[in-house]
């Protein structure tokens, strides 16, 4: 019998060729838009008949392999049917327990024996042990009380190290034709424009050290700690690579920049810059330099440009835009001056994701044994790849003026002096008013006296008799 080893070779080699063919298969389609006599029938159908088979022969290869897998081991007797009152729930949480506990196993084997475990990662730099779909969830849970750029980009997740992937921007996007005439026709401008963008996985590694107290520790310790420690790694690591393609672009691709100085040039960003679709679902991103400016910028009645989310309170935004915000450390300040991304970067920014993350470790060299350590490496593979530059923009700034206020005088707001002239009209007002004060007062008092005068007349007449 063929070993499992094998199998799994020749399966990826099935799925390298359906993702050659399917490449191939984008390709034909692009060029037969822009020009339909690009390729001929023959040509079609032969990449048709191509892909199909292809496609079969990976499925075969497949199946073959989860039957060997399968037989490897004599399989559990399933709970469920002979124990009526276990519910679907209980069944799939004791699965769960059981992929847990085989991990640690496993992980526990790795690191005191060298040996890894039938179905890991085998070949050379790439080999350790492959951490299991459930683990990968929980450690993708823990990332999000992280702040990870990673949830505001678009995820594409690959089963190969390279390919294609085709991309129709936003801005491109042409409305359906009209066809309740029986004569119309789709026109040629109705087409789809496809931008064929490449990827190329990436692996990135990180070694950590771990006692070997913990390895003795309970099933959910060890566990807590993996999880913790790769989900802080990854999502540094790939919030530093989101944030290269950001700054930088990527294959001659690059953002808008522009510069913003005070309140209202925030205002052209949001409003003058992208896309009306784009700017609907867009976000700031800044550091927690540029957040503490930000955050004291008031408008022309003192209200602070940043606001609280009414639901969420915890949500800042700007004019119901959130504001994300990463440490100084990962998001230094552009020559000085702190960043303010703009712009909806799942449009803007593709991660393919090949979601096969291993574990490695040796106990062997360094200062291993006299301090009684572990060494574990963890490897991640994934790409990040720019898409749309169009979709954000980038800006940056040192100090933002607020907005200046706009004094109501003589009728109609003084929006054309300089703030010198507005204090001064303000003043002569002000001294206008407190001198009529002063006389309505002064009449007020010489009325009172002569009331006081004629009161006093007439009681001494009275008291005379007359």
């Amino acid at each position: 019998m063929e070993s499992i080893n094998e199998l799994a070779t020749a399966r990826d080699t099935a799925g390298s060729r359906v993702e050659e063919l399917e490449n191939k298969q984008n390709e034909i389609a692009i060029k037969l838009v822009a020009n339909p006599e690009a390729y001929s029938d023959e040509d079609i159908t032969k990449i048709k008949n191509d892909l199909d088979k292809a496609i079969k022969v990976r499925d075969f290869a497949q199946n073959a392999l989860d039957k060997a897998r399968k037989n490897l081991k004599t399989p559990k007797p399933v709970i469920g049917s002979d124990h009526p009152g276990q519910s679907e729930k209980v069944i799939a949480a004791k699965k769960a327990d059981e992929i847990r506990d085989k991990f640690v196993s496993d992980f526990k084997n790795m690191v005191t024996s060298k040996v890894l475990p039938e179905g890991s990662e085998t070949d050379g730099s790439n080999a350790g042990l492959t951490i299991p779909a459930d683990i990968q969830t929980a450690i993708n849970k823990l990332k999000r009380s992280f702040t990870s750029l990673e949830s505001l980009v678009k995820v594409v997740k690959v089963g190969m190290t390279s390919g294609k992937y085709p991309y129709e921007k936003l801005g491109d996007v042409t409305p359906l034709a009209n066809l309740d005439d029986e004569t119309a026709e789709i026109g040629v401008n109705d087409d789809p424009k496809l931008t064929s963008i490449k990827y190329l996985i990436h692996r990135y590694a990180g070694i950590s050290q771990i006692t070997n107290t913990l390895l003795k520790d309970s099933a959910e310790n060890i566990l807590a700690w993996v999880e913790d420690w790769i989900a802080k790694k990854d999502v540094i690591t790939r919030n530093t690579e989101i944030l290269k393609v950001l700054n930088n672009g990527k294959d001659g691709k690059t953002p808008t920049k522009v510069s913003i100085a005070d309140f209202d040039s925030i205002k052209d960003l949001e409003n003058n810059t992208l896309d009306p679709l784009i700017e609907a679902t867009s976000s700031f991103i800044t550091n927690q330099s540029g957040y503490n400016v930000l955050s004291k910028v008031k408008d022309a009645e003192g209200r602070y440009l940043i606001q609280p989310n009414p639901t969420l309170p915890d949500v800042k935004q700007i004019d119901g835009h959130r504001v994300t915000v990463i440490t100084d450390k990962f998001l230094p300040d552009i020559n000085g001056e702190h960043p303010l991304y703009f712009g909806d970067y799942r449009e803007a920014i593709t991660l393919f994701d090949y979601q096969r993350m291993t574990l490695l470790a040796t106990n062997v060299g360094g200062d291993s044994f006299s301090r009684d350590l572990t060494y574990v490496r963890v490897i991640d593979r994934f790409d990040v790849e720019m898409v749309d530059e169009g979709a954000y923009a980038i800006s940056t700034f040192t100090k933002i003026k607020d907005q200046e206020s706009r004094v109501i005088a003589g009728g109609a707001a003084n929006s054309t002096g300089s703030s010198d002239e507005t204090t001064t009209k303000l003043a002569d007002a002000i001294n206008n008013l407190a001198k009529m004060v002063g006389n309505n007062g002064s009449t007020a008092n010489d009325a009172s006296a002569d009331t006081k005068s004629a009161t006093n007349s007439k009681s001494t007449d009275t008291k005379s008799g007359k």
